[in-house]
């Protein structure tokens, strides 16, 4: 991974393959914005005006190369666009620099050292570049032929370091800044590495054995309960979902402890390492990305390490709830009941609505640990995702006021997210003759019923949340900001941050 560090030099003498400068988008045309002042000197105090020859405006995401002034011991000058210049005195936001900060990661590797002369003033936005770098720099090449793709655009190396000039390489606050954006980084990095990773390498029994091997590395506990252990319990989501694969199911329970703990919050993970639909099965085009419905408990896993690695003072369970869904002849049927952890039946109507069946039962078992909140994490509704679109995941909850907490925490981290209702009028289309409830509803609203079905399995008086990630959680389009294609490892930040509030006091 890129390495960063935190320099006083100035620009014209600091050894490096180029200087990223960031250009805001002014109402007369492109601005050299702070940070980059030794630069402009450099060419005469005339930089903006030969941006603007170039083409560049400043806009999001815009990149501008141009040769480095005479006498700089970098060849290189890149110009990453910021977006609109903020009001005077307000200074640029972390979300932006984060995102030009991944743009000239992304388009500077290969290289093996970059000078990072964005806007700088405190640790919160060395930390945001921290993670713009580290998040833009992010590359799967597990499966690619390195050697013969070496000298491939697509197989460079990730760059190297970024050193991030106007940092103080001696204040704590700074040196606590990019340890965070670090540890954070690392572990939503290998959020992405799971999500994209072939379910034929990634089934449940493989993704329970990773997240052992770190449970050991970071000091976490760690129960695994397999098919038997599951049979013995009464999972019948799990199991009815995990039935019609040869990979058996799995119940993942992490558990991260602090001495000085007041509040303890529980995170609970879709883990479908392949949804073919079961029974009813997914039309052609809808299976290709499919190993993408992991993310829910990729995101889980991530920040339950996270948070130890921050050594934040505040309990995290994280449950990940892991099955194949596949048809076969001991799949589920549309028209079983299923009898769920809870004691609760449920009428399948529809196998592809596997993700809430896997939940309700992973969510009980959290329940029965009385934490003081639970959230959720799913790649759980195609409805969410016309409802919000490819960038945006949605919210729901029990409680109005941790609603608008998630909702707020996850903008803090640049994590575009909606607030959604729970309508109770929805809740009588999921009414069965035959069970307690089923697991489809009304057609319109689906994202809203899915919402509606999981509240079912949530203990009484426990507040909760449900992110339904279905929308950014994998990016089939081209890179953007610090965003590659593929895995995006969206919620993972949210949930830290969630961790860190509780930790403080500062979330109920």
């Amino acid at each position: 991974m890129t390495a960063l560090t935190l320099s006083t030099a100035a620009a014209p003498g600091l050894r490096a393959d180029a200087i990223v400068i960031g250009v805001a988008k002014g109402a007369k045309g492109p601005v050299v914005a702070p940070g980059a002042e030794a630069v402009d000197k450099a060419y005469d105090g005339r930089l903006a005006g030969i941006l603007e020859t170039l083409g560049a405006s400043g806009a999001e995401g815009e990149v501008t190369k141009l040769p480095a002034p005479s006498g700089f011991k970098a060849p290189l000058v890149v110009a990453v666009g910021l977006g609109a210049e903020p009001e005077k005195d307000a200074g640029y936001d972390g979300e932006a620099l984060r995102r030009a900060a991944g743009v000239a990661a992304r388009t500077l590797a290969g290289s093996k050292k970059a000078a990072f002369a964005l806007p700088l003033t405190d640790p919160a936005d060395a930390g945001a570049i921290g993670e713009g770098v580290l998040l833009g720099a992010y590359s799967f090449d597990a499966y690619k032929d390195t050697a013969k793709d070496a000298k491939a655009k697509n197989g460079k190396a990730p760059l190297g370091e970024a050193a991030l000039l106007g940092g103080k390489p001696r204040d704590a606050a700074y040196k606590a800044a990019l340890a965070r954006a670090t540890a954070v980084s690392e572990e939503l990095n290998r959020a992405r590495d799971l999500i994209n990773t072939p379910p034929n390498d990634l089934n449940p029994e493989a993704f329970a054995a990773i997240a052992q091997a770190a449970a050991k590395e970071h000091g976490i506990k760690i129960q695994v309960l397999d098919e038997k252990a599951l049979v013995k319990g009464g999972y019948g989501g799990i199991l009815g979902v995990g039935g019609g694969s040869a990979s058996t199911p799995r119940l993942v329970k992490l558990s991260y402890t602090h001495s000085k703990a007041k509040k303890h919050l529980a995170f609970v993970g879709k883990g479908i390492t392949y949804d073919s639909g079961g029974i009813s099965l997914k039309p052609a085009g809808h299976n290709e990305t499919m190993k993408c419905d992991m993310s829910g408990a990729a995101a889980v896993f991530a920040a339950v390490v996270a948070a130890s690695r921050l050594g934040l003072e505040v309990n995290v369970t994280g449950w990940l709830a892991l099955a194949e869904n596949m048809p076969s002849g001991s799949a589920v049927r549309p028209g079983d009941v299923l009898r769920m952890y809870s004691g609760k039946t449920v009428e399948v109507l529809n196998t592809d609505a596997e993700g809430r069946l896997v939940l309700g039962d992973a969510l009980w078992a959290a329940s029965l640990e009385k934490p003081d909140a639970i959230v959720d994490v799913a790649t759980l509704t195609g409805a969410m995702m016309l409802a919000l679109g490819s960038r945006t995941f949605g919210i729901m909850a029990n409680d109005d006021a941790f609603r608008s907490a998630v909702h707020e925490a996850a903008e803090e981290v640049g994590e575009p997210a909606w607030p959604m209702p729970l309508p109770e009028h929805l809740r009588k289309g999921m009414d069965s003759q035959v069970a307690d409830i089923a697991n489809m509803g009304e057609r319109m609203g689906g994202g809203l019923v899915a919402g509606l079905f999981l509240r079912e399995f949530v203990g009484e008086g426990i507040t909760w949340a449900h992110l339904d990630i279905a929308g950014p959680a994998f990016n089939e389009g081209g890179p953007f900001g610090y965003t590659p294609k593929g895995g995006t490892g969206t919620a993972v930040r949210t949930l830290v941050r969630l961790a860190e509030l509780t930790a403080a006091g500062d979330l109920g």
